[in-house]
């Protein structure tokens, strides 16, 4: 690594010579090839020929490649930035015969690779998805009394992975099916780091970016080839299912064609997994800009429309409680937790609407105590008002078993909501308080008996069936709020040790799972944020520097599930034509290959709140991401996506071809609703920093800082939509005395309103 960092430094900033370039690749264990590919189509896109050079940069920046029928001509450029980052640029050209059925790469080989090395492609693959698997349908969960225990391996669905055991080894993907087309690896061994970046698509369509690996007593290796354009060799993934026939198109080329690709080579120290992330974090706009987001909704129309979409749509009379989804399309309609049941009344719970806050108080007392299962925890699910399940009832073996991360979001939503209650002066039931606590006591019990949260518990005994995972990833969150709410220590304890076990378990190693119920424990999103969730509010809460570290470490993991640009749709497909941008889309996790608008089920508060411990702006932008992506997805009466009703949104959004296609969806009401709800309310319009002279704007809406004083800040404030605007200016000087903000204080900030396309002056007084 010495040599490697010498290397760097002494290279030239603005251009580079194609034998430094093969100098610094070597010295990494590195080489460059190119290679024609000729397939069979008829054969589901069988390889049927390959063409490969070295390419031999100390000699030459041009190749050739003759095949059976063709001439290529293959030209490289690069530059250098800082820090061993190299650009580079290629042209395959076709200067002679015709290639038929076809597609050209690049590839990068790594000479000394290791099965430990982890391997990243952001939103498909963490630490290659080197896990156990299984081949079951959607939804899938074990099916086998093997697999299940306290004490097993990690056990995935059947997605692209590289081999745990011997033989073949790996993974197809296609550009558009990650949050930024890339592959990263960490190797432990030469305490080394590689990112290659490239772009989702070139004049040919999508990439198709492949890690391939050989391990054998001759040969321990790696290949990481960019395809374009894209052909996935004899299968493609669909959900849960890895070996689906390929049905990519390659293409025929004549003479004259050309395909470009683009290329960064990040190559880094890296004394751990989390070293790949940070780089991570770090490249998220390298070969594109940040986008700005399309201005459609302000918060207020959003909330308006969802409000009564909740109130007219999903609220039950006869029995008093909010349907999660449409029931005449479930026979399922209410599950705690995860898709928001008892989320989506917290955000409603702000409402000044008399029928929404009646709505919300009937919603409670149908919870308590009829959806307290044996075990003490909720019961996971229901129907009809009055009939409880354990678990899933279309997978029998799992009737009665309970997803933790439910019970955990449930608690961590109801205490908010009693607090609120109290600050809103809203009389609170003490059989509501019982239950609660009783939840509590649960994990408590949970915790000193098995030592670990689990995955799925059992409802009636409360015992770990499905055992590991980060799937209780928010209950210490929701601890530290008990152990306030009902002045229990131990809780706060118990949040302690739970969430240092988790991060050494599964954070240090790069791996948050298990959080969403359909997706055995494949990596996900769900429960890295609530990860991330957990960890700032425990550094709120003890200011213990370690909590600070950990939820530094969590946001750079997180960040690998929000894309970082937008998409190409073509002008044929649905989202092409509404103009959707996908910049903040968050990804769901490996199996369910699709983003949504919004967090699974939050609102990116986490992300302030380590703003406010760091100063560091990377948090604020990629919150701002996530929450200026959500209203453009929601249908309205003057813009309907899918057919669906106002203020539905459905959670997916299609940049890869796992499902329905992409940039396609069908009609669905989902938790991306209450995801946008808890945005609204949650989050500050506008975030004002007057001691770094820093101005966000989460909502739809554009401001700028005018002047910063003393101890006030002018603002101006534009509404660039078609719908009045309500809203509100968090502003802030940490570095003063008594500047301290709480969620609750949100509702004691002053309320602004522009009309549609209307902008004002704005001072606001930052110290009172």
């Amino acid at each position: 690594m010495k040599h490697l960092l010498i290397l760097i430094l002494s290279l030239n900033l603005l251009s580079i010579r194609a034998t430094e370039i093969q100098d610094l690749l070597t010295q990494n264990q590195l080489s460059l090839n190119f290679r024609v590919n000729n397939y069979d189509y008829n054969l589901y896109n069988k390889l049927i020929n390959s063409y490969v050079v070295d390419a031999n940069l100390q000699q030459s920046s041009q190749q050739l490649i003759k095949t059976q029928h063709a001439e290529w001509s293959v030209s490289s450029q690069f530059k250098a930035a800082e820090n061993g980052i190299i650009d580079a640029n290629f042209s395959f050209k076709l200067i002679k015969g015709y290639e038929s059925e076809s597609a050209v790469a690049v590839e990068i080989k790594v000479s000394d690779w290791a099965k430990e090395n982890f391997v990243l492609m952001p939103a498909a693959a963490y630490n290659g998805n080197r896990y156990e698997s299984r081949k079951i349908p959607y939804s899938p969960k074990l099916n086998d009394y093997r697999d299940i225990g306290p004490d097993k391996p990690m056990i995935i669905s059947d997605v692209p992975r590289l081999n745990i055991h011997e033989g073949p080894s790996f993974i197809q993907e296609r550009s558009g099916g990650m949050t930024l087309p890339c592959v990263g690896f960490h190797s432990p061994k030469n305490k080394q780091g590689v990112l290659l970046i490239t772009t989702q698509n070139n004049a040919w369509g999508d990439y198709g970016i492949n890690v391939e690996e050989t391990r054998n007593a001759k040969n321990q290796s790696a290949c990481i080839s960019i395809v374009s354009p894209l052909v996935r060799e004899r299968y493609k993934y669909e959900i849960t299912n890895n070996s689906v026939a390929s049905s990519d198109v390659p293409a025929n080329f004549k003479v004259g064609d050309e395909v470009k690709i683009t290329l960064r080579i990040r190559l880094f120290p890296s004394q751990n997994t989390q070293s790949l992330y940070d780089q991570f974090l770090a490249a998220r706009y390298d070969l594109a800009p940040a986008p700005i987001a399309p201005y459609i909704y302000p918060f207020l129309e959003c909330y308006k429309n969802i409000e009564q979409k909740f109130n007219t749509q999903n609220f039950v009379p006869e029995w008093g409680y909010y349907a999660i989804g449409m029931r005449e399309n479930f026979l399922q309609d209410w599950q705690i937790g995860w898709t928001g049941g008892m989320i989506s009344t917290y955000p409603l719970l702000f409402s000044k609407d008399t029928t929404t806050l009646k709505n919300v108080t009937a919603n409670f007392n149908w919870l308590f105590p009829n959806g307290i299962s044996p075990s003490g925890f909720f019961w996971d699910s229901g129907e009809k008002g009055n009939k409880w399940y354990g678990g899933d009832i279309r997978k029998p073996q799992f009737k009665n078993l309970h997803l933790v991360r439910k019970s955990g979001d449930a608690l961590y939503y109801i205490i908010k909501q009693l607090e609120l209650m109290k600050f809103r002066k809203i009389p609170v039931n003490p059989q509501w308080e019982q239950g609660t606590l009783g939840v509590a006591n649960a994990f408590v019990r949970l915790w000193d008996k098995w030592g670990q949260f689990g995955n799925f518990v059992d409802s009636s005994t409360g015992d770990v069936v499905v055992g590991g995972s980060t799937s209780g990833a928010i209950v210490p969150a929701a601890l530290v709020l008990a152990a306030d709410y009902f002045k229990n220590p131990k809780f706060l304890k118990i949040a302690e040790l739970s969430a240092q076990k988790m991060y050494d378990d599964y954070v240090s190693k790069g791996i948050t799972c298990g959080g969403p119920g359909d997706a055995m424990q494949n990596p996900d999103s769900e429960s890295s944020y609530a990860m991330l969730e957990s960890f700032a509010l425990l550094y709120q809460k003890t200011g213990e520097q370690k909590w600070l570290q950990y939820a530094r470490e969590m946001a750079a993991q997180f960040s690998t599930w929000v894309m970082s640009y937008d998409y190409a749709y073509s002008d044929n497909c649905m989202f092409g034509k509404l103009n959707m941008k996908t910049t903040g889309t968050v990804f769901a996790n490996t199996q369910n290959k699709h983003g949504s608008p919004g967090i699974c089920t939050h609102s990116g508060l986490a992300l302030l709140r380590l703003y406010r411990s760091t100063n560091n702006p990377v948090y604020l932008q990629l919150l701002k991401e996530i929450t200026q992506a959500i209203p453009q997805y929601m249908s309205h009466s003057t813009r309907t996506i899918a057919d669906m009703p106002a203020g539905w949104i459905n959670e997916r959004v299609s940049t890869t071809d796992w499902f329905e296609g992409i940039g396609e969806i069908k009609a669905g009401s989902t938790w991306a609703e209450t995801a946008m709800l808890l945005t609204s309310v949650e989050l500050p319009s506008i975030y004002v920093d007057t001691e770094l002279k820093t101005c966000y704007t989460f909502d739809h809406l554009k401001a700028e800082i005018v002047k910063v004083g003393a101890k006030k800040v002018q603002l101006k404030v534009t509404n660039p939509t078609q719908f009045e605007a309500v809203f509100n200016i968090l502003v802030e000087n940490k570095a003063l005395k008594g500047s301290h903000w709480s969620e609750n204080n949100l509702l004691k900030i002053k309320k602004y309103n522009l009309k549609d396309g209307e902008s004002k002056m704005i001072e606001i007084r930052y110290v009172e």
